[in-house]
């Protein structure tokens, strides 16, 4: 596979001979028309909300900056990058997607811990009690597909317990799979403790002892081949300070272990 560096380059110089051509700029210079920065940060789906409020507090701090977020399944994102996207810092769910990038990101440095949690309807009418229940078949259980990270927890839990569910789907994001929960399409779904905090009473949640063995860590990177490079590794930072521990802690992620 050609490394996303390449790619990147490869679009930039087609980008210059088509503007050289027909004597116009073709393709975005990273700037908007109010001649601010656009920094362009791409996160796993289940940093919606905290990235969100991260990137207010960045603008704040510095008014000439416009964050653009792209939320989505961490795999997702990854593909984007690697097919040529325009991303200045990136954040995925865990270290093995993060480290599909190789060497077109810079030194990934985990910032937070996040592990499953069964969702079910609000007061869990089906009465599930333990990762155990989901495999009953006449419970309707909704998880990540094994390729994003959710999915990868999902399965670990299920090889750790000699459990065995059949999923009614599997879904490209974690929130996708929260959505099945709260439309009531599934009865029950894996998802992060954190989304299912941010659901609120939309949702009630089940634990299992399993879950605590499975801890994914967050890693963040600034793209090497940004346009932007002194504001992606100063937003890296703010998520790596105390301004990202506390809207972190806030959303009830972990913080980094060793």
């Amino acid at each position: 596979m050609i490394g996303s560096s390449t790619v990147r380059r490869g679009v930039a110089a087609a980008c210059a001979a088509l503007a050289v051509t027909a004597g116009v700029a073709a393709c975005s210079s990273g700037d908007d028309s109010g001649g601010k920065t656009v920094l362009n940060v791409y996160a796993a789906a289940s940093l919606n909300k905290v990235f969100t409020q991260l990137a207010e507090y960045y603008e704040k701090a510095h008014d000439d900056v416009d964050v653009k977020l792209n939320f989505a399944g961490s795999s997702a994102l990854v593909n984007q990058i690697d097919q040529g996207a325009d991303a200045d810092v990136i954040a995925t769910a865990d270290e093995a997607t993060m480290a599909k990038l190789g060497d077109a990101v810079e030194n990934p440095k985990v910032f937070a811990t996040n592990t499953l949690v069964i969702a079910t309807a609000p007061g869990n009418p089906k009465r599930i009690a333990n990762f155990a229940g989901l495999a009953d078949p006449a419970i309707k259980t909704t998880v990540c597909a094994v390729e994003v990270p959710c999915g990868a927890a999902t399965a670990a839990v299920e090889k750790n317990t000699g459990v065995d569910i059949k999923p009614v789907s599997e879904e490209t994001s974690v929130s996708a799979v929260l959505a099945k929960v709260t439309s009531g399409q599934a009865d029950a779904g894996l998802v992060y403790v954190t989304d299912a905090k941010g659901a609120g009473d939309k949702v009630a949640t089940v634990t299992d002892p399993a879950f605590a063995a499975v801890v994914n860590k967050y890693p963040i990177a600034p793209l090497k081949d940004s346009e932007h490079k002194e504001d992606a590794e100063m937003f890296v930072s703010m998520v790596l300070g105390q301004n990202g521990a506390e809207v972190l802690g806030d959303a009830g992620f972990a913080p980094p272990t060793s």
